[in-house]
């Protein structure tokens, strides 16, 4: 069983954008920007905002953080993301979810130019991943395609499980499996023998939000498991989907949680904006 390590890639990664973002600035005289809408009071999203924006710190890239109040309306978001639209300094805009109840996400999303669409979760990004084309791709799944290439695990032909269907997450990830001509199998809450699909995987990946979901029985040996959940217990522990302890010592690799995807999330984010930067005119 071999752990695959996302903290130390992420490093790897973070390290080669921060390498080019030099090369930008001395090069085009360019310095990518990412701009962050935060709405409400939601300390899981503060935190995680927190950690972006130390990240674009790290890599010396611009950033702002817009703070809305919980009863901002939703004409004021879409003010402000289309100023951030027209502003040449930002690359990158991202809308941390969820959104307050009374807010319209797939308007909100709809409303951000594609171009800068570094979270990969506009419909005109979604329609080209989809299709195979060059797109911003949503950067949980991206993650773990990077993790994928680089620990040389092929993708062509094997049997891959997907448990979970959101378009943040298994919809995306999906997706690039199957531009990678893998054959997948997407599963989610209606579906009738979880146990079913995700035995007879090669490759399972996870990410529901339900601790300990995938039992040492539901994956064959020498199986391969990335799991995507997070979730704080109650004695304040993090853990992922998949009941780690006894299902890590069926596996050839799997993600650890946390240190697993959660660390590369952030660094295809800045991947992503760095992208964009580049296509500037």
């Amino acid at each position: 069983m071999q752990l695959i390590d996302g903290k130390s890639l992420a490093k790897k990664v973070q390290d080669n954008v921060a390498k080019e973002v030099e090369e930008l600035k001395q090069v085009k005289n360019i310095v990518p920007g990412l701009a962050v809408l935060l709405i409400g009071d939601d300390p899981a999203s503060h935190a995680y905002v927190k950690m972006k924006a130390k990240a674009c710190e790290k890599v010396g890239f611009y950033s702002i953080t817009h703070n809305m109040p919980e009863t901002i309306s939703q004409d004021e978001i879409i003010a402000t993301i289309e100023m951030m639209n027209a502003n040449p300094r930002i690359d990158g805009i991202l809308v941390q979810l969820p959104l307050p109840k009374h807010i319209d996400t797939d308007r909100i999303l709809e409303v951000i130019d594609p171009k800068k669409d570094v979270d990969g979760f506009h419909a005109y990004n979604v329609g080209r991943l989809v299709t195979g084309l060059d797109s911003f791709v949503a950067c949980t799944p991206l993650g773990v395609m990077k993790m994928f290439e680089e620990y040389e695990i092929d993708l062509q032909g094997k049997d891959v499980c997907v448990v979970g269907a959101s378009n943040i997450v298994g919809k995306p990830m999906a997706s690039l499996l199957l531009n990678a001509n893998a054959t997948v199998t997407v599963t989610h809450i209606f579906t009738k023998d979880l146990k079913a699909h995700t035995s007879a995987a090669d490759i399972v990946v996870v990410g529901v939000g339900v601790p300990g979901l995938i039992k040492e029985d539901m994956v064959k040996e020498g199986a391969i498991v990335i799991d995507i959940g997070i979730n704080r217990i109650e004695d304040g522990s993090l853990v992922g989907d998949v009941d780690f302890k006894n299902v890590a010592p069926k596996c050839s690799y799997i993600t650890p949680v946390p240190g697993g995807v959660g660390p590369m999330t952030i660094a295809m984010l800045l991947s992503n904006t760095l992208k964009s930067a580049k296509k500037r005119v």
